[in-house]
């Protein structure tokens, strides 16, 4: 597996492509008007305990109050978490982690159970204990780093510690520095919500052109190409105090080509904002993304195989889960996901689908979780979210259907301004009335319901005019009796 790591810089906007392959696999975007707050660190205050959610609203000094739950409370015991009136009170001072950006309407989501990460390690302040990632799956391997943990303790003291994938086959030299780099974090971020008013940002976590490299990068990765020469240095520094093995990878684009044409990036990113992926078998995924949950739906299309009717599903259903996988990372999408696979009849089908899906998924940084096919049919999952979709970060609800998707058509609205007159000349004196509508209404008026049009002015006893207001979207309308 070769990876690379593209970089378009601009003042205003980063943008991070993740190949792998030849293949884009991630795209990360950060603009400088709204970056994103997963990982920073603040000293609240608590505004509201409800008992009723067993949370808490939290002032940050962010926009928007943030989300407290009591499960992301840090306590020294097990079990259940007692009632969050008995572990907070209103203007409490605390410090806080945000664990998801403010998505749609809500505040961003807090916890008190910090992290800090670097390359190889996440130091865990409030507990103790080492864990190490899933993903080194090798015995001898795992043993190696609990065994590293172990010359850590008395620097540590009380923190615990957490190996992250990329500290597979790390020396010890470099699992050193970085936990000394950590532990020196700690220090200054604790000294600093000490000194700090609540509403204050203690610690930033690092820009994407930084963040990049600690999160995305793993043993596979060949190179890293940035377009902008002040960037290329910042990297350099940055890989010089914590990555030098990378530092070499890092490469300056001065191409004539935009770097996100290398591999089709653009086009990517603009298939990426449509409902419909097309299958190579002929098949085709639709993709809805709502605010509780993404739905994906299967469709064979034009995939007829050749005999089998049940192999043509099944090679349908093999292909669109390795490209769910795929999406699901390419267009960043979290919570909920519901995939309703094609029927398969054959309970062995059933099972390899979901075992492709699942290994598809294994490459993925996000932490997912699948359940069995249901009786319906569907798949149901979960996908971490913690920051906005590329839909979200690019996109914004259409003026004219105002996110719903569809439009009510002319004729549809031609009946609503008929009910509209009637009311009207009802209620107010009047020697006509004028209709503003949209030229597709007022082109219907004239045409298909003239003959309508003509007998509700019989029975008003009244002239209806109809004037064109082109700035008018399809379903708006004035109707005024003067």
């Amino acid at each position: 597996m070769s990876q690379e790591i593209l970089i378009n810089l601009t003042p205003r906007e980063t943008r991070v492509a993740l190949v792998e392959n030849g293949v884009l696999q991630e795209v990360h975007l950060e603009r400088a008007r709204r970056r994103g707050l997963v990982g920073n660190i603040y000293l609240g205050q608590v505004r509201r305990v409800l008992p009723g959610m067993q949370a808490a609203f939290v002032d940050a000094g962010l926009e928007r109050t943030a989300f407290l739950h009591v499960s992301d409370l840090q306590r020294d015991s097990g079990g259940p978490p007692p009632p969050i009136d008995r572990l907070l009170r209103e203007q409490q001072a605390l410090l806080v982690q945000v664990i998801k950006d403010p998505i749609g309407n809500k505040g961003a989501r807090l916890t008190t159970q910090i992290t800090v990460p670097s390359r190889y390690l996440v130091l865990t302040p409030h507990s103790c204990g080492v864990g190490v990632s899933a993903r080194i799956e090798e015995e001898a391997e795992r043993e190696r780093l609990r065994g590293v943990a172990q010359g850590f303790d008395a620097e540590r003291g009380e923190a615990g510690l957490i190996f992250r994938t990329a500290a597979e086959g790390a020396s010890g030299e470099a699992l050193r520095a970085d936990h000394d780099f950590l532990v020196r974090l700690w220090e200054s971020i604790r000294r600093r919500a000490g000194e700090a008013q609540p509403g204050t940002l203690v610690h930033e976590d690092l820009p994407l052109l930084l963040r990049a490299l600690r999160d995305l990068a793993t043993r596979d990765l060949e190179r890293v190409r940035v377009d902008s020469r002040e960037g290329y240095l910042r990297l350099g520094d940055f890989c010089k105090d914590l990555l030098p093995h990378i530092a070499e990878r890092v490469e300056l684009y001065a191409g004539e080509r935009p770097i996100f044409d290398l591999y089709g990036v653009e086009e990517e990113i603009e298939r990426a904002l449509s409902r419909r992926v097309d299958l190579k078998s002929g098949g085709h995924l639709i993709i809805d993304q709502t605010e509780a949950m993404t739905t994906i739906d299967v469709n064979t299309g034009g995939f007829v195989g050749n005999r089998n009717v049940d192999e043509t599903i099944f090679k349908t259903n093999l292909e669109a889960a390795q490209a769910i996988a795929r999406q699901l990372r390419l267009r960043n999408l979290g919570g909920i996901i519901i995939v309703d696979f094609i029927d398969m009849t054959d309970a062995e089908h059933r099972r390899q689908v979901l075992r492709a899906l699942e290994k598809a998924l294994e490459r993925d940084h996000a932490k997912t979780q699948i359940g069995a096919v249901s009786s319906l049919g569907l798949v149901e999952m979960t996908r971490k979210r913690t920051r906005e979709s590329l839909e979200q970060v690019t996109c914004e609800p259409c003026p004219t259907c105002r996110g719903r998707g569809t439009v009510k058509s002319a004729e549809t609205v031609v009946y609503e301004i008929f009910r509209e007159i009637l009311r009207e000349v009802r209620q107010f004196e009047s020697q006509r009335v004028i209709v503003l509508a949209a030229p597709s209404v007022v082109e219907v008026l004239l045409d298909e319901e003239s003959t309508s049009l003509a007998q509700l002015e019989e029975f008003i006893e009244r002239p209806i005019e109809l004037q064109v207001e082109s700035l008018y979207v399809a379903d708006q309308y004035d109707v005024i009796p003067v």
